[in-house]
């Protein structure tokens, strides 16, 4: 056989063979969900770091990994020698300042008045009988004078005896509470020594050991609610305009393989994270896996809209979202709708019976 009537063969055979190749499919009805991927990972509800409000190394942990706690549980203690040297101050100043313990002092300065009116009384009584007298001209006029002087010093004494008592029970009053407000300062500051939890929940993790020195800025434990959980999801800045609060979410974790767990959108952050440039979305669990811990990870689908019974063809055989091949070759312009990773709903245009032909590339 001549050598071009056997190229002309190859090539015939070549081009059947590629017609062969044209892959075909033909629309099936069924259900379809149009999602949103999201991914992200677990945390318990409630869930913070714990830090000091004050410096100082660790005296004593009353707490393990996996203790429940309540508000108020103190989780672990700092040591500040100066600080328990000033509540004890504070405690001496309180105890020496009370208004009780001076007692005796206004009782005193009481006890001064008494006399001091008494005296006034009687100094009083003498300087008007004396003046009664001289008024019908018996005695001198220096023993008027007299009596009218003790009667007014008596008086003078009388009122500074009172102004010293109001001074005195003033500057104890003033002591008394000011030592006290110092002592609840020096408790306040003592209680910052301890780490109390400000949640009822569980200690996840303690993060330091007894003796480091820890600062303000140093994270101590993480605690969290040991029955809820919220999923923090990211979602991409292009799909955020199209989720919701109350969309439904399905979540797959590596750590149950082949499950899927329901869950809802709670909340929606309306700042992008500029590096990332993704939202922050929040789900809260439907259905839960028995044991869950945070910081799992996860993988989640946000169902936008779902639809029963659509006509669905394989995304890669439509054209510009509008086109389709009939199996004769034919272009036919068709409505879609619904869509998810790999097929996509058809509206109109073709039947669910038609034979299509996969576009070549």
């Amino acid at each position: 056989m001549p050598k071009s009537s056997l190229y002309f063969l190859i090539a015939i055979l070549l081009i059947v063979s590629c017609k062969q190749k044209v892959e075909k499919t033909k629309p099936v009805v069924s259900d379809i969900s149009e999602s949103v991927y999201a991914s992200g990972i677990i945390k318990s509800k409630n869930q913070y770091q714990a830090f000091a409000t004050v410096n100082g190394i660790i005296e004593n942990i009353f707490v393990s990994e996996g203790d429940s706690v309540n508000v108020g549980t103190p989780i672990l203690s700092l040591s500040n020698v100066a600080q328990r040297l000033g509540k004890e101050n504070a405690e001496l100043s309180a105890r020496f300042s009370d208004f009780s313990a001076n007692q005796d002092r206004l009782n005193e300065a009481k006890l001064l008045i008494d006399l001091a009116s008494s005296k006034l009384k009687n100094d009083s009584a003498l300087y008007f009988r004396q003046l009664a007298l001289w008024q019908q001209q018996v005695g001198s006029k220096v023993d008027l004078e007299q009596r009218e002087l003790a009667f007014q010093n008596s008086k003078t004494s009388y009122y500074s005896a009172k102004v010293r008592y109001q001074d005195l029970k003033r500057q104890l009053d003033f002591s008394s509470s000011q030592s006290k407000k110092n002592l609840l300062i020096s408790s306040k500051l003592e209680s910052d020594y301890t780490l109390k939890s400000e949640i009822d929940g569980v200690v996840y993790d303690i993060l330091k050991e007894k003796g480091e020195q820890v600062g303000l800025q140093t994270p101590l434990a993480v605690l969290g609610n040991r029955e809820h959980f919220i999923l923090e999801m990211q979602v991409d800045e292009y799909d955020i305009f199209k989720v919701q609060k109350g969309l439904k979410v399905l979540v797959n974790m590596d750590s149950y393989k082949g499950q899927v767990f329901e869950a809802i959108v709670s909340k929606i952050y309306p700042i992008m994270n500029e590096r990332s440039k993704t939202f922050l979305v929040e789900a809260e669990f439907v259905q839960r896996p028995e044991t869950i811990y945070p910081n799992v990870t996860f993988e989640a689908n946000i169902i936008l809209q779902s639809k029963k019974q659509a006509i669905l063809i394989p995304r890669n055989y439509l054209i510009n979202d509008s086109l389709v091949i009939k199996g004769d070759g034919q272009k036919v312009i068709v409505k879609t709708g619904l869509r998810d990773f790999q097929k996509i709903e058809i509206i109109s245009g073709i039947s669910a019976e038609e034979e299509l032909l996969k576009p070549t590339e």
